[in-house]
């Protein structure tokens, strides 16, 4: 089968269509019969080699790295013990955790069973590719600012995949939202369904003390932009990062807490409600750009270059 991948860590030139072996589904296993999937920015990650400095041993020296979180397709075969909803020939997503030569990004691939779903009725493979990794890291820095219906919230980079499930999430949780947004994005931000859309950068902070002089009730910071954002936010608040970031204002009683994508990847009901979200509208999957397996380097590139809304994804 082909797979997108790579041989040796470096820029986007080292992404290439790698040939290897078909696999199969075993007991409690589905394969799916890729029609596509995106690319995320801990895909690059991943092929520059700043994984594999972090978690050293978690990536051994290894012929053929796969990358690729997750996919949309349809089921063509399944191993013994699944659930009976995942039958061959139903269109589903998967949520997987690349290793070495078993990320998303292939012809193939086989999940276990759990981290498998029904994909969203009427919603094209490509755009279904773009819901489960990016929804789980929403989802989870929704989570993890322990707050109820009624709270404000803030959001930074609201306008990117994950920042965009995360505004959405939090208003279908009963939460105010504030966002930020560049000027080009403000349309963009509100259609979403930001309560207040502030500005980008450095006068974020103080458009939303503005709204809240206190603080805002939890912060997720998808874009980390700096640690002063912690002054947006009230003592004893949560923010929410998808990478360590430093957090200034422990003395308040802040506390920081980093998005864990693995914790869901075989969450089935989480992924089942992000599903339902899609299909009924309250998440708006976005798909920034197509690319074919054989141009996964200029893929790479143009999400690299920044800027970009949605994502981009490998089309089978």
């Amino acid at each position: 089968m082909r797979a997108v991948g790579f041989t040796e860590f470096g820029g986007p030139e080292v992404m290439r269509v790698l040939e290897l072996p078909e696999p199969h589904a075993g007991p409690g296993q589905v394969r799916i019969k890729v029609g596509a999937a995106d690319i995320n920015p801990s895909d690059i990650a991943f092929r520059s080699g700043v994984i594999r400095k972090l978690m050293p041993g978690a990536f051994p020296a290894s012929d053929a790295y796969v990358v690729g979180w997750d996919a949309a397709g349809v089921i063509d075969e399944v191993g013994e013990g699944v659930r009976p909803e995942l039958t061959v020939g139903t269109p589903a997503l998967a949520l997987v955790v690349p290793r070495l030569a078993l990320g998303a990004q292939a012809e193939y691939l086989v999940a276990p069973a759990e981290s498998v779903v029904r994909a969203p009725q009427g919603i094209e493979l490509a755009a279904a590719s773009t819901l489960l990794m990016n929804g789980v890291s929403a989802w989870h820095a929704v989570e993890l600012l322990e707050v109820t219906p009624g709270a404000t919230v803030a959001v930074i980079g609201a306008s990117g995949a994950v920042g965009g499930y995360a505004v959405q999430l939090a208003r279908a949780a009963g939460l105010t939202v504030i966002a930020d947004a560049a000027e080009r994005d403000r349309d963009l931000v509100a259609a979403l369904g930001a309560d207040h859309v502030v500005p980008r950068g450095d006068g974020f902070v103080e458009a939303v003390l503005r709204l809240r002089p206190n603080g805002v009730d939890g912060l997720i910071d998808t874009a980390q932009f700096t640690g002063a954002s912690a002054a947006a936010v009230r003592d004893g608040a949560v923010i929410a990062t998808l990478r360590p970031a430093v957090n200034p204002a422990t003395d308040r009683g802040v506390r920081s807490g980093d998005v864990n994508v693995i914790k869901y990847s075989g969450d089935t009901s989480v992924l089942n409600t992000l599903r339902d979200h899609a299909e009924s509208g309250v998440l708006t999957l976005r798909v920034a750009a197509t690319f074919a397996p054989e141009e996964a380097a200029q893929a790479h590139a143009f999400l690299e270059a920044g800027g970009v809304r949605g994502r981009p994804v490998i089309v089978f």
